[in-house]
């Protein structure tokens, strides 16, 4: 039997990584090749480097275990390599006092009460994304957090939403960030509320019906606050050390701190990171920051210098979340419409389930905001519409805002569209045009916080999403709840939305309508008809077939939405029997300038 307060030797590498807590007794294991000496200090045992010595494994392994730290105490390595003598946090740890602080012994083992949550279909995805800092600030002196987040479910539940997708979480410099300079990856920002607050948001989601994806960022760290720098006492050319490239290769938009792919032991990290989000928090999908930046040195621009060990970690990490977790979604923010990023690994692709589709969200945009009438391209808006990886229009997410496309001196569509007036008929119209095509087009769509109701504001950080503008433009977030909740299919009739199939069936660039029909074998299909002018249609021709007969579902004119929206009635589509669109028969519509119109069977 061990005696108290003594370290037992050795523990295998398998056994897990970082302090394990265990009944009445804790294990550490750190990986630091390059050092002399390592030990573990705390406030258990007034931070002496010389009291818990861990002794050397094989392959650059260090471990130990003890019965004096417990359960909530504070610790760091203290790591020798020759006349260099550092304190460092661990780099598993789940918990950090803050990203300047010091790591938390605890363990990860939370009551979830039988949670069976499993995500909706791919194709019923609707996915919200948010930032917890600015989401739903409660108190004005400081960020938002999971239980802020956690009082406005009810709220995403009514408007349809079954998945949201959180900025990065793990813990960042400081307290104000959008996230993606993590300090500690496998720590929850404190900010936030810890570890026991990200359990609460994603275990009170599962039970209202809404999934969670996490954003990770694994193309770089920090740049400040990384412990992971020089970390055991080892660099060249006065770069990061063991876990990163320590040549040109380093280099990223972010700083000198790209993870050195090449290493095993950087691959097993970011795998293990991965799954801690899965296994420990029971997300439902990861996002992956940026992956252009893990596979290209350049991120893929130009002339660009491949970086296989970085292919080989993702398709790693896809394969063994797709083998284990088939329901898990993986999303890759590649944004260079590549195949091989969706392709599966067994067909030598990098296996994401899906992709930010840069074919979409520019195109779309581009024309919404155009100035004149005369300058929308209804052919770009067919392209990004047909547009597809693999032959699965679900291997992309469509979306026209997301936290990139609303920051950084680019604006909310309202704004882009009537710049200083986001609140006009014409912003109101075309915005939702937009919205329209991201729920209709084939695709797993997604809205960013405050589309819904046409937030205008830049993303900042600093500033609390504007929920006043709810209140005066409650209208548009009832249709847009209306639209979500046609796309999930919670509103039944037009399940054709769900399938792989769309055909263009109108194409009229004078007079800027365009209509399309989506289909899915077994299910009521969907058309869509689309005005990108401002003129109103009245008795306008489409050809369809003699034995469909199409009932209104949404008109995202109106007035029932907004005061200012149309006052032209809108029907069922009437039938005769003349010829268009190649068809024998007519359908007759009423189209409002910049209307958007679904119709089901």
């Amino acid at each position: 039997m061990m005696e108290e307060n003594k370290l037992s030797y050795p523990i295998a590498p398998s056994d897990g990584m970082g302090a394990i807590p265990e009944n009445d007794k804790t294990t550490f294991r750190v990986w630091a090749p390059n050092a002399d000496k390592v030990s573990v200090t705390g406030d258990f045992n007034d931070w002496n480097p010389n009291d818990l010595p861990l002794e050397p494994e094989e392959n650059g392994y260090w471990a130990a275990t003890t019965t004096k730290a417990k359960k909530g105490d504070q610790y760091k390595y203290h790591i020798e390599n020759g006349d260099i003598s550092v304190y460092k946090n661990d780099p598993y740890a789940f918990e950090v006092t803050n990203s300047d602080g010091n790591s938390i012994i605890r363990d990860l083992n939370f009551d979830w009460e039988e949670d069976n949550f499993q995500l909706p279909p791919w194709n019923s995805l609707v996915i919200y994304e948010l930032h917890v800092g600015t989401f739903n600030r409660k108190n004005p002196d400081a960020v938002g957090t999971f239980q802020d987040v956690i009082e406005k479910l009810d709220y995403l539940k009514s408007l349809g939403i079954n998945c949201i997708e959180l900025l990065p979480v793990a813990e960042f410099a400081g307290g104000i960030s959008w996230g993606y300079n993590p300090a500690h990856p496998f720590a929850i920002e404190q900010d936030y509320g810890g570890p026991e607050g990200l359990f609460q948001l994603i275990k009170t989601a599962h039970q209202k019906g809404i999934g969670v994806i996490m954003d990770v960022v694994y193309n770089h760290l920090g740049p400040s606050d990384v412990d992971l720098w020089q970390f055991d006492g080892w660099q060249e050319n006065d770069k990061g050390g063991i876990y990163f490239y320590n040549d040109h290769r380093s280099d990223t938009p972010w700083g000198d701190t790209r993870p050195d792919y090449g290493r095993p032991e950087v691959r097993q990290y970011f795998r293990d990171n991965a799954l801690m989000w899965i296994e420990k928090y029971h997300c439902d999908g990861l996002r992956m920051d940026a992956t252009s930046y893990i596979r290209y040195e350049g991120g893929g621009l130009g002339f660009d210098t491949e970086i296989l060990e970085g292919i080989i970690m993702m398709r790693d990490i896809n394969a063994e979340i797709r083998h284990k977790y088939p329901n898990t979604i993986t999303i890759a923010e590649d944004l260079k419409a590549d195949n091989i990023i969706t392709a599966p690994t067994e067909n030598g692709g990098i296996g994401y389930g899906t992709q930010w589709d840069m074919k979409f969200v520019h195109p779309v945009r581009e024309v919404l905001t155009a100035l004149n009438d005369d300058e929308r391209d209804l052919q770009k808006i067919v392209d990004a519409i047909v547009y597809k990886y693999n032959d699965d229009v679900f291997n992309r997410v469509i979306y026209t805002e997301s936290h990139d496309e609303v920051a950084n001196g680019k604006a909310r569509v309202p704004e882009e569209i009537q710049p200083g007036d986001a609140e006009s008929s014409f912003a109101k119209k075309r915005s939702i045009l937009g919205l329209v095509l991201v729920m209709t087009s084939p695709g797993i769509p997604m809205i960013f916080q405050g589309q819904e109701f046409l937030e205008d504001g830049y993303f900042k950080d600093t500033e609390e999403l504007n929920w006043d503008k709810l209140n005066r433009l409650e209208g548009i977030d009832q249709l847009s709840a209306d639209l979500i909740k046609l796309r999930t299919g919670e509103t039944p009739g037009a399940e054709g939305l769900k399938g792989q199939h769309t055909e263009i069936i109108h194409f009229n660039q004078e007079n800027k309508i365009l209509a399309y029909k989506r289909t899915m074998d077994g299910a009521q299909p969907a058309l869509i008809i689309l005005n990108f002018g401002n003129n109103d249609f009245e008795d306008y021709g489409i050809g369809i077939e003699a034995d469909k007969n199409w009932k209104i579902k949404f008109n995202s004119t109106w007035k029932g939405y907004d005061k200012d929206f149309s006052e032209l009635p809108v029907e069922d589509i009437q039938k005769v029997h003349e010829e268009s669109d190649q068809k024998e028969w007519t359908g007759k519509v009423n189209i409002p300038a910049y209307g958007a119109l679904i119709y089901a069977l």
